[in-house]
């Protein structure tokens, strides 16, 4: 029988790599010079997309393949996939949640503290020599017991919050609705309601349309010049200008970032700023979590090849 073919839209690790090339006919669009030409001669067979979150696959990618019949994300996040285009075509779509939501609120909460007390700065301080000739470093902020705001208390929200919650900080945060399993946590509706009674803004909400630039001018501002916002979710849901803008200014305090528009270009203004600590797009980075990942990746895939349920669907 014929292996499936697949359209493979990013490299994986090579951990990844030698099991889908045994079990797929992997085309592999991120090799091609020419996008355009190599999906009008594979797309016709392409049975099912790999891709990545930031990836995706728009429109007119499936389009070139008649014959698509799911899309499985490599990622939690699916906002790069038509969806639309998607469910027009019966298309099923799957991600890889759960197994990289403990390694993601790691990396946010690790941000806030190398952010607040000033780690990166400390350690050049030591490098350069300026210790032995400056003397002390200057003194940074503290992070234990004071106001902390989640927006989006879904699965990664949630461990973040558990983590703070170790720190004794107050916390409260932000959804569609209040949560039955935030005891003692605090709900407060509207974003800029929350940005003002806190220290330390997390962004952990899912991207969709609807959350495009959720944190905008508004929330930045009520935020403060005593402020941080901690980003570990998507990038659309921030407003960058606005973000870039208040942070130029001294609007806002600091801001710890690992998703940006267009990465890896990110706007160079960010780079000349010493109030923002920036990070590759790394939170799920670890070597156990990219392969669970891999493997719930290639779950999917082969659960829908089988004609089974797929373990992670999103539509």
């Amino acid at each position: 029988m014929d292996k499936p073919h697949i359209l493979q839209v990013g490299p994986y690790p090579e951990w990844d790599q030698t099991p889908i090339d045994a079990a797929f006919h992997a085309h592999r669009y991120f090799e091609a010079a020419d996008k355009a030409a190599f999906l009008a001669e594979h797309g016709p067979k392409v049975r099912a997309i790999a891709t990545r979150g930031e990836l995706g696959a728009n429109a007119a990618m499936i389009a070139a393949c008649p014959k698509l019949e799911v899309i499985s994300v490599y990622g939690v996040g699916f906002d790069a996939v038509d969806l639309d285009a998607c469910r027009a075509r019966g298309i099923r779509v799957t991600n890889t949640p759960d197994v990289l939501t403990n390694d993601v609120a790691d990396l946010g909460v690790a941000m806030m503290l190398v952010q607040s007390r000033g780690m990166i700065g400390a350690e050049t301080w030591v490098r350069d020599g300026s210790w032995a000739a400056k003397g002390l470093y200057p003194l940074q902020r503290k992070v234990w017991g004071r106001r902390a705001g989640v927006l989006g208390l879904g699965r990664i929200g949630y461990e973040v919050a558990k983590r703070l919650a170790g720190f004794d900080m107050e916390i409260a945060y932000s959804d569609i609705g209040p949560k039955d399993f935030a005891k003692g946590w605090e709900f407060i509706a509207d974003p800029v309601a929350l940005a003002a009674r806190s220290d330390f803004l997390f962004v952990t909400l899912a991207a969709s349309a609807a959350t495009r630039h959720i944190v905008g001018a508004k929330v930045i501002e009520a935020l403060g010049p005593e402020g941080m916002l901690i980003n570990i979710s998507r990038a659309s849901n921030i407003d960058e200008e606005a973000l870039l803008t208040a942070l130029e200014t001294g609007k806002l305090g600091s801001a710890a970032l690992d998703v940006f528009e267009g990465e890896p270009k990110l706007n160079p203004r960010f780079l000349s700023l010493p109030n923002v600590l920036l990070q590759p797009h790394h939170a799920s980075g670890t070597v156990e979590t990219r392969k669970a990942m891999g493997q719930l990746l290639r779950d999917n895939l082969t659960a829908h090849f089988a004609g089974k349920p797929l373990p992670t669907p999103v539509i």
